[in-house]
Parts: C-alpha cells; sequence; structure tokens
C-alpha cells in the first residue's frame, strides 16, 4: 500500500475512535482527509488522494463532525486492502 495511503488510513482509525464513546476527542474539529493530491479517478467518482466522491469534497465544509465521520467512515471502507 503506498505510504499517502497508509496515512490515509491510519487517519481514518483516528477519526473512528475519536467519534465512538469515550474516545475523549469529540471536542477536537474533524479533519479533513485531503493529502493535496486533488485527482480524480478514470470514472470520475473517486478523488485518488482522499478517496472522496465530488459531493463529499464539495459538502466538506457544511458538515457536521457526525457528517464528517460518516465521510471517513465511508473512506476507510474504499481504501484498497494491504498486498499479503
Amino acid at each position: 500500500m503506498p505510504p499517502a495511503v497508509e496515512a490515509l488510513a491510519r487517519q481514518a482509525r483516528r477519526v473512528r475512535l475519536s467519534g465512538e464513546a469515550g474516545g475523549g476527542n469529540e471536542a477536537l474539529p474533524v479533519p479533513s482527509p485531503c493529502i493535496s493530491v486533488c485527482r480524480m479517478d478514470a470514472a470520475r467518482v473517486l478523488c485518488e488522494g482522499c478517496f472522496r466522491t465530488i459531493p463529499e469534497i464539495a459538502g466538506w465544509s457544511r458538515m457536521t463532525d457526525d457528517g464528517k465521520r460518516a465521510v471517513w467512515a465511508c473512506i476507510a471502507q474504499r481504501l484498497p486492502e494491504p498486498a499479503p
């Protein structure tokens, strides 16, 4: 798995844990998944850098923290599996 994808996966885990009961970080802002690799895949479905859809990218600044955590959960599911 490329280093940028590994970093995104680690951040997705941190965001998930911070939003779980007892995580203790609910007061912290939910970080953006943007890694400044703003390029859509060939199908124009997902950003190749942050694995978000265009509506998720466009709506990020207006989302609640719960909405942002939901996007992070989707990102975690979209990430490629690590090579065996």
